[in-house]
């Protein structure tokens, strides 16, 4: 693969991955020990190092090598120790490694001196996923999105580590004084890009509005899919909508939010919403970025929170997971929302599966499934109806036999648990309604209208 530094944008700023040839590249993750680092996972070092040899080999990196740095007193000029930055420069040295990703959070000056010591192209994690969320995003706000994200960052890295970035001379001829420098001007660039930007957002959001407005006009409830990226989101969305939106063992596999309307068994219909995929330490640049689009979480009815069951850490990738819903402002009174849908039930072994079965009984609103075989999909579409249907109410409605349009209304805004046709025409559906349909109901069908109670809508 080719890759280039964009004059005038600093080190590290704007590596790009594209072509035919492959890209070798050292994955390094820092394991922080000191009293400072910031706690973000409770998962096994070996696990995040895994993870970020799988955030690498989501744009094609060949991973020559992979390290653990332990950190106990961090270097505010490389974060490493000497002996460690020696220690690494001789690995790209013996590998001809061309990049190294740094599974940490990397100051501009960390960065450019760790290029420096290497030879080689650094790129943090930041960077690293900022690349990922590049390569994935195909709408226009998903790109808008991650441009934005990507501006922000970069404009924070232009430090002077380039000889083009002294100061130019001003004025006219050769008299002229000191002008703006380069790196002033590339720093004014970036911010008119990100104002245009911004501005592009904000119709582009504005369009979203109008189109969940819209939504909300149709009487169909969202069930939201949230999850750890690589839960299995987009496999279980498909398998429920009969869609075939991208669903590959790749982590950021699928960035755009999808829709599909799909039906549930008693006949209501939902609208169910893909989304990104959460992972921990997610810049927040870019959960800023995403907040329109994860709004789709916020207003939604139902939110299926869908977790890798298979996965050693996925009890660490969960508490990620809540944490990005706490920070999109998903809180305890909302947490009544959330399904739990424990994925990848037939990657279990018959142990694990035995222990994880009986965890999930006592767990409730939480079911396992798979979504590749459709095991446990019953029970799932069973238990988001119950959740949708907690405050309706069912009825019992005498329709004439010229009324066929008020059938049509109640299979439309309504649940048809059963109909008895008589023999003069006439027609008695019972059906379950939300409480906003309910009184449209009442105006429409008046006297003909009879209450039977939330009890009988549990028991059916």
């Amino acid at each position: 693969m080719t890759k280039h530094a964009k004059a005038g944008s600093g080190a590290g700023v704007d590596f790009q991955i594209e072509g035919p040839e492959v890209t070798r590249a050292i994955v390094l993750h820092v394991d922080r020990r000191d009293r400072n680092a910031p706690v973000t996972s409770d998962r096994a070092v070996e696990a995040r190092l895994e993870e970020a040899i799988g955030l690498a080999r989501a744009i094609e990196l060949e991973i020559a090598d992979s390290i653990i740095a332990p950190v106990t007193a961090p270097k505010p000029a490389t974060l490493l120790g000497s002996g460690k930055v020696e220690e690494i420069a001789e690995r790209v040295k013996e590998t001809q490694a061309e990049l190294v990703v740094v599974n940490a959070q990397l100051s501009p000056i960390q960065q450019r001196n760790l290029e420096k010591e290497w030879g080689a192209k650094v790129l943090d994690r930041t960077g690293l996923i900022l690349e990922i969320f590049g390569r994935r995003a195909s709408t226009r706000e998903g790109t808008l999105q991650v441009e934005l994200a990507h501006l922000q960052y970069q404009k924070s890295r232009l430090v002077r580590s380039w000889t083009h970035l002294e100061r130019q001379r001003g004025g006219f001829g050769f008299l002229g004084g000191p002008g703006e420098s380069q790196l002033e001007a590339d720093r004014r660039l970036i911010q008119e890009r990100i104002s245009r930007i911004e501005r592009q957002l904000e119709s582009v959001v504005k369009t979203r509005s109008l189109h969940r407005k819209g939504r909300a006009r149709v009487p169909y409830p969202v069930v939201a899919l949230v999850g750890y990226t690589n839960a299995g989101k987009s496999t279980l969305f498909n398998r429920l909508s009969g869609a075939e939106v991208l669903a590959k063992d790749l982590l950021f596999a699928t960035l755009d939010p999808t829709m599909r309307v799909i039906q549930l068994p008693h006949g209501r219909k939902i609208i169910l919403s893909d989304t990104v995929g959460f992972i921990s330490d997610l810049p927040t640049s870019l959960i800023a970025a995403f907040r329109a689009t994860l709004e789709e979480v916020l207003s939604a009815d139902v939110i299926l929170h869908v977790r890798d069951v298979a996965h050693a850490d996925s009890d660490a990738q969960a508490q990620d997971v809540n944490r990005v819903l706490a920070e999109l402002g998903i809180d305890d009174l909302r947490r009544s929302r959330i399904i739990e849908v424990w994925n990848k039930l037939d990657l279990l072994p018959p142990e694990d599966r035995a222990a994880r079965e009986a965890q999930a009984h006592r767990k409730p609103g939480c079911v396992l499934v798979s979504a590749i075989t459709g095991e446990g999909l019953p029970p799932l579409l069973e238990l988001i109806e119950g959740r949708l249907g907690a405050e309706d109410t069912v009825y019992e409605i005498l329709l004439s036999p010229e009324d066929g349009q008020g059938q049509a209304w109640l299979h439309d805004r309504g649940e048809v648990l059963s109909r008895r046709n008589y023999q003069d025409g006439r027609v008695l559906m019972k059906v379950r309604l939300a409480s906003d349909k309910a009184g449209q109901a009442s105006a429409r069908f008046g006297t003909a209208m009879k209450t039977l109670g939330k009890k009988k809508a549990a028991a059916e």
